[in-house]
């Protein structure tokens, strides 16, 4: 999509990324209103987790977008040493799941997600990249997604076919990481990037993609007919992260899980969950809500104290060796006195026991 330079930002003393269009490409109309989407796209979008943009420069043939510097390796960079604990994948999927959900929030679908497009900077923050293949929904197809539309601008086709043309196979984003509905030429919608964020979220637990194939056309042969290893998962994965995983990789759209569904799910994950199998239950965060506020209240009306013993108290004249029965519920107390009294006074529970008065 370009070649990326780090560069100074001279007037605010800042260092930057500068997003340069090659030169053999430079003078091409449609690479061109592609790279305008993409700054248009990430300046409507501002979110901790998606890179920003601070400008689009041109001069003459050349094309740039000024964008933040994100130090750090890529999440590629990060997979390639192997497997990601669960509980450090978790916090980076939570924190995609996040950036997709915002940019899904605005009718933007990124359309290329994949580990090389996402950066882990060292303080721990994720940032998502590279919203050139990103697809502005229009509204029509907004209001069926559930979102807000917005005209679109220079859309480009997801994919055009498997077919070849001109001798090169024509794929808009990356075979690995391209949904069935992708795969068969149908357009991309906001399910198309749960699929991504499911085949990114396999990746960094089994350290190895969860469609492979040895050329493009195999690869897409197995996104449309073969299952994950999902052997390959660790055996400590908790059950409710390998139900998320199912719902994100479901290969008909309409069974998928949404995006907020999904960083919802995330933000209920442990590492330590339980093992026994729970199924995902998709709720709306309003009646979640509901739900642990009736729970906390039942909670706190039945877990009080228990009342105190009861305590009888009475008293008794002594005037010898003898039997005491005393008012139910307490015990027949036996008693003799040490010496001629008057008459004492016993405190007793509901017990039996020996006293001196």
């Amino acid at each position: 999509m370009g070649i990326v330079y780090r560069a100074l930002d001279v007037k605010l003393q800042r260092e930057v990324a500068l997003k340069v269009l090659p030169e053999s490409v430079a003078g091409d109309p449609d690479r061109i209103a592609r790279f305008r989407r993409e700054a248009t796209v990430l300046a409507s979008l501002n979110h901790p987790n998606i890179a920003a943009i601070y400008g689009f420069e041109d001069s003459g043939e050349v094309h740039a977008l000024v964008l933040e510097l994100v130090e750090g390796p890529t999440l590629a960079d990060r997979i390639a040493h192997g497997r990601i604990p669960v509980d450090e994948a978790l916090p980076i999927a939570r924190q995609i799941a996040e950036a997709l959900e915002a940019a899904h929030e605005q009718g933007i679908i990124h359309r290329d997600l994949k580990p090389a497009n996402i950066k882990l900077r060292p303080d721990g923050a994720v940032k998502v990249l590279d919203f050139g293949l990103a697809k502005l929904v229009e509204a029509g197809e907004a209001s069926k997604a559930g979102g807000a539309g917005r005209e679109s601008v220079s859309m480009s086709p997801t994919i055009t076919s498997p077919a070849v043309i001109s001798g090169v196979g024509v794929l808009l984003g990356t075979a690995a990481y391209t949904s069935p509905e992708q795969a068969k030429g149908q357009p991309a919608d906001k399910r198309s990037d749960v699929w991504a964020f499911g085949c990114v979220l396999y990746e960094m637990l089994a350290a190895k993609v969860a469609y492979a194939g040895d050329s493009v056309a195999d690869t897409l042969a197995a996104v449309l007919r073969g299952e994950p290893d999902w052997a390959a998962l660790p055996r400590r994965t908790p059950t409710n992260l390998r139900e998320i995983l199912r719902g994100c990789l479901h290969k008909d759209r309409r069974q998928r899980l949404q995006m907020a569904v999904v960083r919802f799910l995330m933000n209920q994950e442990s590492p330590r969950a339980s093992a026994a199998p729970v199924p995902v239950i998709v709720a709306s965060s309003a009646a979640a809500i509901l739900a642990a506020a009736v729970i906390g209240v039942w909670f706190l009306m039945n877990s009080g104290a228990p009342p105190p013993p009861r305590i009888g108290r009475f008293t008794v004249k002594l005037t010898g060796p003898g039997v005491l029965t005393t008012p139910s519920p307490f015990r027949t107390l036996r008693f003799r006195p040490m010496a001629p009294r008057s008459f004492t006074t016993c405190q007793a529970p509901v017990s039996t026991k020996r006293y001196r008065g």
